[in-house]
């Protein structure tokens, strides 16, 4: 099998497979600025989303947002600020990534299966261990300060 021209190849192969004037077919053609700027539009679409209609979602950014003025406010150090900044960031991320798995499932079927029932407990899982890492982090930043 000759692999000299393997991603040419598969690029090619992967927009001929798509069909021709599909949503797909036209967002994969963009390339460049114009590629750039439309993928900002579909994240801030995302969020967007995600706020609307994911009471965890705003759950997290209402925490987050609180959190984030704690961080400015209260006079840790840089390293721990990042730290804290990431661990913030990180759970928002993931509740995102949670909430496309939850958003596909139901897409998918609303049958109850369980199948469906471990992606989105397993998506749950991954928040809580987020949501954890988060309150151990500040929960060690505060004593630190303190103590």
């Amino acid at each position: 099998m000759n692999t000299i021209n393997s991603e040419s190849e598969n690029h090619t192969t992967a927009t001929q497979l798509l069909a021709p004037n599909s949503y797909a077919s036209l967002a994969k053609g963009n390339k460049g600025l114009s590629r750039i700027v439309k993928a900002a539009g579909y994240s801030l679409d995302g969020f967007k989303a995600a706020y609307q209609y994911e009471a965890a979602f705003r759950q997290i950014f209402w925490l987050n947002s609180m959190l984030f003025v704690a961080i400015i406010l209260i006079p840790f150090d840089i390293s721990i600020k990042m730290l804290l900044v990431s661990s913030s960031f990180l759970s928002f991320i993931v509740e995102l990534i949670n909430t496309g798995i939850e958003a596909c499932v139901d897409h998918t079927s609303t049958e109850q299966h369980p199948l469906a029932k471990r992606a989105k407990d397993v998506g749950s899982a991954a928040q809580f261990l987020a949501l954890s890492l988060l309150f151990v982090l500040w929960i060690m930043a505060l004593w630190n300060l303190l103590y």
